[in-house]
């Protein structure tokens, strides 16, 4: 049976994340994202819905048309759109998302070839109170840790478009520098939530454990708590082979 193609990935997971029963994205709110090569990535078009995507919602664009944007200042939201248009390498495609800018530069890093984000119920119901960076800088249990890695980044409510990538890019690195690694999930204050990965299983799952992960949150947080896991436990269980195995086994690497 042959592989499934960067197409088909990024549908599938689309649709996966579009699921009106899992409360992470309605109508036409959230996007995914596919690297094709080194050249270029798809993205879901602007005002598509994920769980009825189909192949014609989702543009090409290319990497170094893109990225180079990240450098200037001062541009108008309209001049945004119209290099946005311009990074399509085929013109009769939809206008890419606006937030086809930190998709990019996410897709960019090593190792990460899909990215999905959503406004997920739960995981906003956080975000958009006092204790967003508490849930980002901590984790309450194992599963959390294989799916969702040893923390994520909190990026400060950011006007979407260029300047939120930017910011996304700022707390990317920061996170990298500190861990070594790339994040697995991006939390963006009073918006939603983006997760990365090198496959599509790995980018749904630490979606999914997050939702889950916030829900646990939000009842610990009425019952007194919650209790983290300690430092020293989180990279213990991030350091286990069996879990690496684990890991290994559900796709996520």
């Amino acid at each position: 049976m042959s592989s499934p193609t960067p197409l088909d990935s990024v549908l599938g997971l689309s649709h996966e994340l579009g699921r009106e029963d899992r409360g992470l994205a309605i109508l036409g709110e959230g996007n995914t994202s596919g690297r094709i090569d080194e050249a270029s990535f798809m993205v879901k078009a602007s005002g598509k819905n994920l769980a009825t995507l189909g192949p014609d919602g989702l543009t090409e664009c290319r990497f170094d048309r893109i990225l180079p944007l990240f450098e200037e200042t001062g541009l108008s939201d309209t001049a945004i759109d119209d290099r946005l248009l311009a990074a399509r390498t085929r013109p009769e495609q939809g206008k890419p998302s606006v937030e086809a800018l930190f998709h990019a530069y996410l897709l960019s890093l090593p190792g990460i070839n899909y990215v999905g984000h959503v406004h997920a119920t739960a995981v906003n119901s956080i975000l958009c109170s006092p204790r967003a960076r508490v849930f980002a800088e901590n984790r309450s249990f194992p599963d959390e840790i294989v799916c969702c890695g040893p923390a994520s980044v909190l990026v400060p409510y950011t006007d979407p478009g260029l300047p939120l990538a930017v910011a996304i890019r700022r707390g990317t690195e920061q996170f990298i520098e500190r861990h070594g690694i790339a994040p697995r999930v991006v939390l963006l204050e009073n918006h939603g939530i983006i997760t990365l990965g090198a496959t599509p299983q790995s980018v749904l799952a630490a979606m999914l454990m997050a939702e889950k992960a916030a829900r646990i949150f939000l009842g610990a947080v009425a019952l007194g708590g919650p209790a983290f896991l300690t430092p020293e436990q989180i990279v213990r269980i991030a350091g286990r082979p069996d879990e690496h195995y684990r890991q290994r086994a559900l796709g996520l690497k």
